[in-house]
């Protein structure tokens, strides 16, 4: 299996952070509940002096939507959107253990933090790339939509695709439920900095999933030079 941002990707974002984590022997039974509320807690004191739209990492994302054309206070990158919902209500959702852990790292990072059911793609490739406009995406709930030509996604070998405006909204067909015992999890990063930041957030993934599940990792910071992460069979 290989997961890796197209050529034109780095191309046109020399400034994009990216790393991987594969991890296998996940579940629904173990409680990520107090560590998840430690990183939500970090959050919530960066938010105690500042919105959301302040960080330099949602402002990044924001800079990164307008270059691509999407309008960026209509579509914000998934870790504006828990930091906003977080300031409003003071907590995120409860989802499911792993995706409630790393929603709350994106938002103590205020970076985009994707997580995927590795059973749910159709693999050998997964690759960020503008859409061709023929790819299909599932809707949390169940509709299909087609990404417009030229709009970041998140593609299989299939067609199939998993993500809308890049890093705005994941698929539900992909989704991680009951069901997921293999993942990957993607954090992607452009504000100045990310080169050091995602690979310490990455870190603190892999940390927590060998902590709560004692699962089998592999991980990889990618870039232009070394833009691929093959895992698994």
């Amino acid at each position: 299996m290989r997961f890796r941002h197209a050529d034109t990707i780095w191309a046109t974002f020399p400034g994009l952070a990216s790393a991987a984590l594969y991890a296998t022997g996940v579940d629904a039974r173990v409680d990520t509940a107090p560590r998840a509320a430690e990183y939500t807690a970090r959050a919530l004191d960066r938010l105690a002096g500042s919105t959301e739209g302040e960080c330099p990492e949602v402002l990044a994302w924001r800079r990164t939507f307008s270059r691509l054309g999407v309008k960026p206070t209509q579509y914000r990158c998934a870790s504006e959107s828990l930091l906003r919902r977080l300031r409003k209500e003071g907590t995120l959702p409860r989802i499911h253990p792993l995706v409630d852990l790393c929603n709350a790292l994106s938002v103590a990072y205020a970076i985009p933090v994707a997580v995927l059911d590795v059973d749910r793609v159709a693999w050998p490739l997964l690759e960020v790339r503008p859409a061709g406009g023929d790819e299909t995406y599932t809707a949390f709930g169940g509709g299909v939509e087609h990404p417009a030509p030229g709009e970041v996604t998140f593609v299989d070998s299939a067609g199939r695709a998993h993500a809308r405006r890049w890093t705005h909204r994941q698929s539900g067909h992909s989704a991680v439920g009951e069901h997921t015992r293999r993942v990957l999890v993607v954090a992607e990063a452009m504000h100045e900095g990310g080169g050091t930041i995602v690979p310490e957030l990455l870190k603190a993934v892999e940390e927590e999933i060998t902590a709560h599940w004692g699962a089998g990792t592999e991980t990889a910071v990618l870039t232009a030079s070394a833009p691929d992460f093959v895992f698994g069979d």
